[in-house]
């Protein structure tokens, strides 16, 4: 029997730990080479593209997720899990829930591995969906303090600061401009769709961990090269997808490959994370291939276990 989710459905059944753990195996899993992962691939239609990511755990599932860049207001995704044994359709997801909750659970990973153990503040700039995966699931691996977020919405940057305090009972403030939201903070969240930085590295404190979600190529950045030079630690979840950007991501370019460390092989212990408190570190976010389809086998497993 093949199962469908909504949005609705993935929202009731995943939960922040959940989300962080099924994407922490699938990083591992990726590091080890059980799961093939390459890059997206996208075909161009006119006036828009059709993208596609798929990956193959080894002997257990394989998969797709589809999407679209025409912009349509009622644009959904489309995940769909194999048996990897029997090429049966398990389960199919339709809309963006799932993908967000994956992005979110690669930002918690990541905030695990490299931000200090007691890093308690966090500030975040953008108020949509990812800005909110995002915080949900760091909240999930940092016992946090308080938030501050800002937006160019003073409405959304509020509402979100309220749902913060309402749905993860963390204390949150809408403050006024990118640098406020983030100074002083132990661990910084960008998931805006600026294509100018919107901070400089200046705006961070020693010791801050930052992920980074929105536009990173050479051509349109939330952040610039003043970030990566002044960080001591550049990590991605993907090195295959960063190096395949076209135009090429920022950290592709100059003297910035060979200092990007695979998420996975930090997990694994192949590499070393966070060896300072003051340390900065910079997570790149580029959506290792098949975590959305890794996330929908693990949702498919919760649902079983609950039955």
């Amino acid at each position: 029997m093949t199962l469908f989710f909504t949005d609705r459905e993935v929202a009731a059944a995943l939960d922040a730990p959940t989300t962080v753990a099924a994407m922490r195996d699938a990083l591992l899993a990726g590091y080890a080479g059980r799961l093939v992962a390459p890059p997206r691939a996208s075909v161009p239609l006119g006036g828009g593209r059709m993208v596609l990511t798929a990956g193959h755990l080894a002997g257990e599932w394989y998969g797709f997720r589809s999407y679209d860049t025409f912009g349509h207001p009622q644009g959904e995704q489309l995940v769909v899990l194999h048996d990897g044994r029997t090429g049966a359709v398990r389960a199919v997801a339709v809309g963006e829930e799932l993908g967000s909750r994956r992005t979110g659970g690669l930002g918690g990973v990541a905030v695990d591995a490299l931000a200090r153990p007691d890093a308690a503040t966090l500030g975040v700039v953008g108020s949509g969906a990812q800005a909110w995966t995002q915080v949900w699931a760091a909240a999930a691996v940092r016992r946090l303090r308080e938030v501050t977020v800002h937006s160019r919405s003073a409405a959304r940057r509020e509402a979100f600061a309220a749902r913060v305090r309402a749905e993860l009972g963390v204390p949150a403030r809408a403050v006024g401009s990118a640098p406020a939201a983030v100074r002083d903070r132990d661990v910084v969240v960008l998931a805006t769709t600026s294509t100018t930085p919107v901070l400089d590295a200046a705006d961070l404190a020693p010791g801050t961990h930052l992920n980074t979600v929105g536009f990173k190529q050479v051509h349109r950045h939330e952040f610039g090269t003043d970030l990566l030079d002044a960080a001591d630690l550049l990590v991605t979840d993907s090195p295959a997808q960063a190096a395949a950007y076209d135009p090429p991501m920022l950290t592709a370019v100059g003297p910035y490959p060979g200092r990007l460390r695979d998420l996975g092989a930090v997990l694994a212990g192949a590499v070393p994370g966070r060896t300072g408190a003051d340390q900065v570190s910079v997570f790149c976010s580029t959506g290792l291939a098949g975590t959305e389809v890794a996330l929908l086998d693990r949702l498919v497993r919760v649902g079983a276990a609950a039955v």
